[in-house]
């Protein structure tokens, strides 16, 4: 665990090998990332919810709903990525999504439910490629170029990162 309330599991690193049995533990995590994410949220009040993960941060709310914005793009993504040679997938303004009304006041309850379903489909997609399809590569304007392998890590860590910069907050509170 790392003391920077920024990064409560640590910055992402990609892993140094890509194996079968680290593919399978990612979608494993994939597909508990709701459940995870609800527990997380679980009992918390209105302004608990609207309470930033730490000074000049986004509210709690705002990390959920970033959640399912970001997952989304990811599964839309990766489906381009197997489905084309190196398609450049567009970018999106994280800190513009997060100011929409639908970040700012909508039920949690609304993305978890969006990426319990989300993630069920993401994960039986990556289950169904065969081992040689990790490899394909799609081109993000912003990072350059990334495998299926690297995505697939990535956003494993991504939902693990932003639930635990959420339990790190209740920690501290006392929550």
């Amino acid at each position: 665990m790392s003391t920077d309330p920024r990064y409560p599991i640590g910055p992402f690193e990609p892993p140094p090998a890509y194996t079968r049995e680290f593919r399978v533990a990612c979608m494993a995590e994939i597909a508990s990332l709701a459940p995870a994410l609800r527990a997380a949220v679980h009992g918390l009040s209105e302004h608990q919810l609207d309470t930033p993960f730490r000074d000049g941060a986004w509210t709690v709310r705002q990390l959920v709903h970033h959640i399912a914005d970001s997952h989304l793009h990811a599964y839309l993504r990766t489906k381009f990525a197997a489905a084309e040679d190196t398609p450049t997938v567009k970018p999106y303004d994280e800190n513009v999504w997060v100011r929409f009304a639908d970040a700012e006041e909508a039920s949690v309850d609304l993305s978890i439910g969006l990426l319990e379903n989300l993630h069920a489909r993401w994960s039986y997609f990556w289950r169904c490629l065969p081992d040689e399809a990790f490899a394909r590569t799609l081109l993000h304007p912003e990072n350059g170029p990334m495998t299926l392998d690297l995505c697939l890590a990535s956003y494993t860590w991504h939902g693990k990162h932003h639930t635990a910069q959420i339990a790190a907050l209740r920690q501290r509170m006392g929550w």
